[in-house]
């Protein structure tokens, strides 16, 4: 039997409980320890070895080519090309606030140009959108460079230079408004639906057909995969996914059209703005702005002051469109208007005769024709050949109109006037039609000095006053008299088509209304307009008299109001023409900021344009002296 030695202390109910106790504590940590490496092992284990596989895998996102743009007949318009770019991985990078870091982003200020602090302050704001995309610091790199960068790899860790596409404009300057830019997607479009898929870094149309278009143009970005040592360099490819190019738009546009316009349109030195359409289908075969502008300004980052440069009023703002964007009285282009609604409404008939003794008084207001000509009795048909203003002042005080409109504004605002045209280009204007109810409100607003009066009624008829239209607008209006009352959707893009010319998509928008054109009235403006230009007396005879097609064709002059410091704004001169008068199959519209009477600028730049359409020879466009009192 078990006997208790003498020399053993008792054993006591504490000591048992105190070993109790540190047995069940070391028993619990082991179950902790066990099950934290049974969930790091079993359950985690994935997870982390996915995590260590990203440690020594870095993926670099490959940038797909955009598809390319071109004309109605396949000539390049917008192409591709390649340019180097220096990103850093801001991971890869030694951390900041250490000397290495220091060091190395003083390293590339004379390869970006920028300062480190810049440097820095573009990867933090990179990072605070898109913690795990790399940064692009410059692009562009010349071979100095390259091979610099290549030769001391070791100072520059996780600094790579990677291939970029950037676009390529095979034309110049030709059609520059059109395009638009492309850029690197905002933290803002990402939240958009439209840009699904995307990450910080992709580029993205941001204007123009670029933007409209960006969902054929873009393409599907690519991915190389390289496994890299601790330091973050690269120890071999494991493999790629291929970018898929975008694919291409086709324009409406005819590129050799295109070029005339924007030279017969810049021969001036003025600012102004040129539309050419199909009256049946809306297709834009050219659109020029003028003063226009390189557009591979936008290929590199631009400057605050090259920006400005291209917004300033000083110098014209050739970034402006503006046969989209530039709103203005358009003269006497708009008498086809008022004379279509006042056929409509029957308050004249195309052969009642109207007494132009060259003055008209309202009230205290006196009007009278451009150079205070006097045309005697006369109908519509003479009233449109030499552009009677006393005419189409009698039809405006005469017209009936209400609180919400007329006669006058109920027809424009028909053939698409005071409304976005539909255009596939961003930031269009809409335009203004004026009616009494749009004036007296700015009355009440303390706004404007007066409410509405006959006197803007009669204003309107010969499209001055508050009248707000850009050239596209007024094509609209006339293709719509000349198809017979269909106001289409004017367009520039035709399709979208694969690389190897396979058609995805052909764009065709639907007409917006069609609106009720009488045979008569049409015969009778069209007439009227055909008279204008072709005979001897008409507003635009001395350019379009001997012309091989016979043009329906209308001047215009507008006085613009003030510009800058009370000076009065020089004419505003336009022409609308259709082509061929019988049958017309396009419009022209062109407009001139500051040059004087239409016939003698906005005129020859529509001839020149008709020209090159009907593959007639080509005569200078030079400013036309006038030989007939017109306005």
């Amino acid at each position: 039997m078990y006997r208790h030695r003498p020399d053993e202390p008792p054993r006591t109910a504490a000591l048992s409980r105190r070993a109790t106790l540190v047995t069940g504590i070391a028993v619990a940590i082991f179950a902790v320890v066990f099950l934290r490496l049974w969930y790091l092992q079993v359950l985690s284990g994935d997870d982390f070895r996915e995590q260590a596989n990203d440690n020594r895998v870095r993926e670099v996102r490959v940038q797909a080519p955009r598809g390319n743009i071109v004309d109605r007949d396949g000539k390049v318009l917008v192409a591709n090309k390649t340019q180097l770019a220096l990103y850093v991985q801001p991971r890869d990078l030694p951390k900041p606030g250490t000397d290495e870091r220091s060091s190395l982003m003083q390293g590339l200020e004379p390869i970006t140009g920028d300062s480190a602090a810049e440097m820095e302050a573009e990867i933090s704001r990179v990072r605070e959108e898109s913690p795990t995309s790399p940064v692009i610091l410059a692009q562009g790199l010349g071979a100095g460079k390259i091979f610099f960068l290549r030769e001391n790899r070791d100072r520059f860790l996780g600094v790579t230079v990677e291939r970029v596409f950037t676009r390529d404009y095979r034309q110049g300057d030709i059609a520059a408004h059109l395009f638009g830019n492309v850029g690197e997607v905002t933290a803002e479009q990402l939240d958009l639906p439209r840009y699904g898929g995307l990450e910080q870094g992709d580029s993205v149309g941001q204007s123009g057909i670029e933007y409209e278009y960006d969902r054929f143009l873009r393409g599907q970005p690519g991915a190389d995969r390289f496994q890299v040592d601790a330091l973050g360099r690269p120890t071999g490819q494991l493999g790629s996914e291929r970018a898929a190019a975008g694919d291409n738009i086709r324009l409406t546009i005819d590129s050799d059209l295109q070029a005339t316009a924007d030279g017969a349109l810049g021969s001036f030195g003025l600012p102004g703005a040129a539309v050419a359409m199909d009256v049946e289908t809306g297709e834009v075969l050219a659109m020029s702005s003028a003063p226009s502008f390189d557009p591979e300004i936008f290929t590199k980052p631009i400057t605050e002051g090259q920006y400005k440069s291209l917004i300033s009023r000083q110098n014209d703002a050739p970034l402006a469109n503006r046969a989209t964007q530039g709103l203005y009285p358009t003269g006497s282009i708009f008498k086809v208007v008022t004379a279509l609604g006042a056929l409509k409404s029957g308050d004249i008939t195309p052969d009642e005769i109207v007494v132009d003794d060259g003055v008209l008084k309202l009230d205290t207001v006196v009007f009278k024709n451009a150079q205070d000509a006097v045309f005697g009795p006369i109908n519509m048909s003479d009233a449109l050949k030499v552009s009677s203003d006393i005419y189409f002042y009698e039809l405006g005080k005469d017209l009936p109109y209400a609180k919400g409109g007329g006669v006058i504004q109920d027809t424009a605002m028909d053939l698409g006037l005071g409304e976005q045209t539909g255009i596939d280009l961003p930031a269009e204007g809409d335009g203004l039609v004026p009616t009494p109810a749009w004036r007296n409100r700015l009355y009440n607003d303390d706004l404007t000095d007066r409410p509405w009066t006959d006197c803007d009624n009669v204003n309107l008829a010969v499209g001055q006053g508050d009248l707000q239209a850009d050239p596209l607008q007024m094509a609209v209006a006339y293709g719509a008299l000349a198809n017979g009352g269909r106001v289409v959707t004017p367009h520039l893009a035709q399709s979208a088509e694969t690389v190897t010319g396979e058609v995805l998509e052909e764009i065709r928008p639907a007409d917006k209304r069609t609106v009720e054109v009488p045979e008569d009235a049409r015969a009778t403006i069209l007439g009227g307009l055909e008279r204008a230009a072709m005979e001897e007396k008409g507003t635009s005879y001395p350019v379009f008299g001997n012309f091989p097609i016979p043009v329906a064709g209308k001047t215009g002059t507008a006085e613009r109001g003030f510009y800058n410091s009370g000076l009065p704004v020089p004419d505003q001169a336009w022409y609308a023409a259709l082509a061929p008068a019988d049958d017309p199959e396009i419009v022209v519209v062109v407009t001139i900021e500051r040059g004087g009477f239409g016939a003698g600028s906005a005129a020859p730049v529509a001839a020149r344009i008709l020209e090159k359409y009907f593959n007639l020879p080509i005569t200078p466009a030079i400013a036309v002296q006038q030989e007939t009192p017109v306005e």
